[in-house]
């Protein structure tokens, strides 16, 4: 018999999650499917596992099921779809940011949390962010390159509550802008400029 009874929402759905009282967040969402969210460190150390509570990103391998009473979850299952990719996880393929994928759910989760709170970080800022994921395969600089470009592809598919789509800030994209002609953004170096780059600036 379960000792706790977690009444919680997941990726937007009203669910109850059962456990002992020593159960941890990720061992019962691996049981219950979201099986996204990676087992690495079993320490919080690796980032394998992260998940957003309360829109905060949390290592789910060191956060007991009892203190997500309540709580809001977002797991990598709740981004989007095979067929229609969160921005995110677009701009991870078109980079090829991914080579074993083991770590990329909690690479994508934290990288959301990212841009939530700043839409438009620098290298400095993005690779700040991300220090507590770790990324045996690729040397991180595939991932800030995504994580640059995923916040361009945002930026200029946010939506005004007027119900119109805005540009990116004029300023702040004409920066940019020059930036990527002189190859001083990772994801404009080496041939690497996306077809979003185009779309911003337009």
């Amino acid at each position: 018999m379960s000792d706790l009874h977690i009444d919680c929402t997941i990726n937007g759905e009203e669910r109850t999650l059962e456990g002992s009282r020593s159960a941890l967040l990720l061992d019962v969402l691996r049981a219950e499917g979201y099986t996204g969210s990676k087992r690495g460190c079993d320490t919080g150390a690796c980032g394998f596992c992260t998940v957003q509570i309360d829109g905060e990103p949390t290592t789910s391998c060191v956060t007991p099921l009892a203190a997500v009473d309540g709580a809001d979850i977002e797991t990598i299952e709740g981004l989007g779809s095979q067929n229609s990719l969160h921005p995110i996880q677009q701009a991870f393929v078109d980079h090829s940011a991914l080579q074993c994928g083991f770590c990329i759910p909690g690479m994508i989760m934290r990288s959301k949390a990212l841009l939530e709170t700043n839409p438009d970080p620098t290298e400095a800022e993005v690779r700040e962010a991300l220090a507590d994921n770790l990324c045996r395969c690729t040397g991180y600089k595939k991932i800030v390159e995504a994580v640059l470009d995923a916040a361009d592809r945002m930026e200029a598919k946010a939506v005004v509550t007027d119900g119109g789509v805005h540009g990116p800030n004029p300023d702040r994209q004409a920066t940019r802008n020059a930036a990527c002609e002189n190859g001083e953004r990772p994801c404009c170096q080496a041939g690497t400029r996306t077809s979003s780059h185009t779309e911003v600036q337009k």
